[in-house]
């Protein structure tokens, strides 16, 4: 099997995705490509030091969110590969090698233990980009994050033409007063979120599969109901069984210090 993990570093620094690099790099030998920008130079001889590809990318930190899905795409027109992790880096770390399970969908995506219509952000870009009526038909869904998705080949290119096609077609409509003033709209920020909401309830890309929060491989933590970890400091699941990936875990830092820490110390990361 030949997996593929994409990520965006745009603007991050080392410290940032120290973590991540080698975490990831305990369980995983395969392809690892970063998306950074023209200034993160410091970041190349340390992505290179664990065999890791990058891109850099030419545009504004600011717009890393929504384009990242450009550069991944055009990224994988270019090879091939079996699997496919999209996924943010900066507040993930790994547990196991993420492509170990059998995934039961062609694309798999992460719920959270919140529904859509009780979480403001996750309301907010739904409304913000679809309106209204398309909040309402979603309200009662689980959020799924768009922070983790895993997928074969073809129906990962399949998902990022989708997202960067509702991307460019309901764009973030911004307050008025940043309207007026040109000024960027701080809560549209991660705002394909909404996007990525929308296509996978929607129904838009068959073969899909929503695993949930307390089950799953994958923890999203932010809202996961029961932090609990085994002897040996991994965070474990409902069935007893350690989660590949961790993700949001400084939304939950009280809870997780400890843990991270001695993670961290064990991979000589200086905290």
């Amino acid at each position: 099997m030949k997996n593929i993990v994409l990520t965006a570093a745009f603007g991050l620094d080392l410290n940032q995705v120290e973590l991540f690099i080698k975490s990831l790099r305990t369980y995983y030998n395969q392809q690892i490509c970063l998306v950074i920008g023209k200034k993160d130079k410091d970041l190349i001889k340390k992505l290179e030091s664990y065999k890791c590809d990058f891109v850099v990318a030419d545009f504004h930190k600011h717009e890393i969110q929504s384009r990242r899905y450009e550069i991944f795409l055009e990224f994988l027109n270019k090879k091939e590969c079996d699997q496919v992790l999209c996924c943010d880096c900066r507040d993930i770390y790994f547990q196991s090698d993420p492509f170990n399970e059998s995934f039961k969908g062609e694309i798999n995506f992460f719920l959270e233990d919140k529904k859509i219509g009780d979480c403001r952000f996750n309301s907010n870009w739904i409304e913000k980009t679809y309106g209204k009526n398309i909040l309402n038909s979603l309200a009662n869904e689980t959020i799924l994050c768009s922070g983790t998705v895993i997928a074969n080949q073809t129906k990962m290119k399949e998902y990022l033409k989708t997202i960067i096609k509702q991307i460019k077609e309901n764009k973030y409509k911004k307050k008025m007063k940043y309207l007026l003033t040109f000024r960027r709209d701080k809560s549209g920020r991660g705002c394909d979120q909404g996007h990525a909401n929308y296509i996978a309830h929607k129904k838009l890309i068959n073969g899909t599969y929503f695993y949930k929060n307390s089950t799953g491989p994958i923890a999203t933590v932010f809202h996961l109901k029961k932090i609990k970890f085994n002897n040996d400091n991994y965070l474990i699941n409902d069935l007893g069984k350690p989660y590949s990936i961790v993700h949001q875990y400084d939304k939950r830092w009280s809870e997780f210090e400890n843990s991270v820490n001695i993670i961290k110390k064990k991979l000589n990361i200086v905290a």
